[in-house]
């Protein structure tokens, strides 16, 4: 596959359903909302469920503040129903429609060293407004791997059955998200899956976007966070819409990333494409945030996108001046500040 070249390539390439999705999607009933639909993932993961569903006479319905009016106005010409709301405001949150299907994406995580209360607010406050409302129906609530810390790389990395083990504020009020969805669920009989996602990797941002980009320009990789999970966010929005099927009660909890790699091999894979030599900093250490991902393979078998292409498929995009965002994974911090 050649790499995409420009965002509207992009955006496809991320909003592209596979089969097992459209399956998925057929076997559920009635329509869609995806809540926190105008942040990093929220625009492709809607593209994917509107391009799923065509001809089915469903609604799919995206929810967020949309401070950039142009995304909104994407999803209004590619035929989804564009709703702006504050999620933290119970009254807003109260007046949006219940439907079957849901997907909660919305969160805090930049700057959340700097404003407690705002992280709270949004990760478990919004979060109580949501899972009340839409108390009964089918939900997936996107979490993060963080909620675990750091574990001995000689694990395998945690486990969805592990203790949780939160680093920081920004990893306490995931948990907190997380018990809040589980609690309403447990007392409705709700069905929920929580979405434990790794660091999935648009062009634009990510781990190996910023490990080539160092690479690209002779900066030094620092190896002291020696080790990963990535997972292309293509995959992660298909996989994000077949976990609505699995969605259980009692509450299922899910890793979702890819397997677990050394940085130094993402620098050299990248290096190797590219032509250059890399450069490196430190020594790997003997933990990292990493997950394992068996149940992922049980639960959701999927054939996911190459390592070796999305290195290679990022090196052409940031040499061909492709547009990067400025957030950062922060994946090398190891004291829990985001």
């Amino acid at each position: 596959m050649t790499a995409p070249r420009t965002e509207a390539d992009l955006e496809a390439r991320l909003s592209e359903p596979d089969a097992a999705t459209m399956e998925a999607l057929a076997a559920l009933e009635g329509d869609v909302i995806v809540l926190g639909a105008g942040g990093k993932m929220g625009p492709s993961l809607v593209r994917m469920v509107r391009r799923a569903t065509l001809d089915t006479g469903r609604r799919i319905l995206a929810v967020s503040r949309f401070s950039d009016p142009a995304v909104a106005s994407a999803l209004e010409s590619a035929g989804v129903s564009v709703l702006r709301a504050d999620l933290a405001d119970p009254a807003a949150v109260a007046s949006l429609p219940v439907v079957p299907n849901v997907l909660w994406l919305a969160g805090q995580k930049f700057g959340t060293s700097g404003d407690p209360v705002g992280t709270w607010t949004q990760n478990v406050v919004a979060s109580t407004h949501a899972a009340e409302r839409f108390a009964g129906a089918r939900i997936v609530c996107f979490s993060t791997g963080n909620v675990y810390g750091r574990v001995a790389l000689t694990s395998g990395g945690s486990r969805e059955s592990d203790p949780l083990s939160p680093d920081g504020e920004y990893a306490a009020s995931c948990i907190g998200r997380e018990r809040v969805f589980e609690s309403v669920a447990r007392r409705t009989g709700s069905p929920l899956l929580l979405y434990r996602l790794f660091y999935a990797n648009d062009l634009r941002y990510g781990v190996v976007t910023e490990i080539a980009r160092q690479v690209l320009n002779g900066e030094p990789v620092a190896l002291d966070t020696g080790h990963v999970n990535v997972i292309w966010q293509g995959d992660a929005n298909r996989l994000a819409l077949r976990a609505l099927t699995v969605a259980d009660t009692p509450a299922v909890a899910l890793n979702v990333t890819g397997a677990i790699v050394p940085v130094r091999e993402i620098a050299e894979r990248v290096a190797r494409y590219a032509g250059v030599t890399p450069h490196f900093a430190g020594e790997a250490g003997t933990d990292a945030l990493v997950g394992n991902v068996d149940a992922l393979g049980q639960r959701l078998p999927h054939t996911p996108l190459p390592l070796d292409t999305l290195c290679a498929w990022t090196v052409d995009w940031i040499r061909a001046g492709g547009r990067l965002l400025a957030k950062p994974t922060k994946f090398e911090v190891r004291d829990g500040r985001f």
